[in-house]
């Protein structure tokens, strides 16, 4: 057995041991992006195999943790894709006007920027007081920091621009206070977002959502785990209600496709078909 075969087996061990343990499932996982972040931890660390690593991981609390961390993938800013909230407005909002109360599902919402983007255009739509909206990610240290919805100032021109080019109706100096190098958003943005621990892989239906947004999540999954979350959405859904996913990604060649219509291909936004 090769030096590479030898890995890939150890990296099967090590994830194996972690579900066992711990119950954080990462064996559907692209295995191109965890061999990256796992090699990236060995090198961090005095571990000389990955078999080393196993062991650290299963009597080690910490560091387990620190691999989760290493895990997640936390790629985000406000109002990411800007063209993809500039149809929400456009093509979702005005049915969202038709209902008295609207539930928002943000998976994998990694630091909460998108989930913050969410609520600035709610609001500006005049829906937020009537939402509520849950963020939720498996790596409860990133849920922290989005919870407290503080973020550098070297990213505020960026954020400006793409709130700007997603339909902005205000300024969006109007949403935060800079304080030394960051920035704090308003207290109001929080008073309808839930940041809430919850697992794609192993954790089950999250309510009757009238939207769900999980952006540029899918990618890191293979194949069989792709359908496994689209079901868990398509079944967390109400009849009716949008689901929002990556640039990247795609309804196509899923089983799920027909049981949506497409509301923007470019931009992956989909409607969940009444079914009769």
């Amino acid at each position: 057995m090769s030096n590479l075969e030898n890995e890939d087996l150890e990296i099967r061990l090590l994830l194996e041991g972690i579900c066992l343990k711990y119950g954080y499932d990462f064996r559907d996982y692209s295995q191109t992006h965890l061999k990256r972040r796992i090699m990236h931890r060995l090198s961090l660390s005095n571990l000389k195999s990955i078999s080393q690593m196993q062991h650290q991981v299963l009597n080690d609390r910490s560091f387990f943790e620190q691999l989760i961390a290493d895990f997640s993938i936390n790629v985000t800013e406000m109002f990411r894709d800007p063209p993809f909230y500039k149809v929400f407005r456009q093509e979702v909002v005005p049915v969202l006007k038709t209902y008295p109360f609207i539930k928002v599902w943000h998976a994998g919402c990694s630091s909460g920027e998108e989930a913050y983007s969410m609520a600035i255009l709610l609001k500006e739509e005049g829906l937020y007081d009537r939402t509520q909206i849950y963020a939720t990610d498996f790596n409860g240290q990133i849920l922290e920091k989005a919870k407290q919805a503080i973020y550098s100032i070297d990213n505020i021109k960026q954020y400006t621009f793409n709130y700007q080019q997603s339909g902005g109706q205000a300024s969006f100096a109007d949403y935060y206070i800079a304080r030394y190098d960051s920035v704090i958003l308003d207290n109001t943005l929080k008073d309808k977002i839930i940041f809430a621990d919850h697992n794609l892989v192993t954790d089950g239906i999250f309510g009757e959502m009238h939207v769900i947004i999980c952006r540029n999540v899918l990618i890191y999954f293979n194949r069989e785990l792709q359908n496994r979350v689209l079901k868990l959405f398509y079944e967390s859904l109400r009849y009716g209600g949008f689901l929002g996913i990556g640039t990247k990604e795609s309804l196509k060649f899923t089983e799920y496709m027909e049981k949506y219509s497409t509301i923007s291909e470019n931009q992956k936004i989909y409607k969940k078909k009444f079914e009769f």
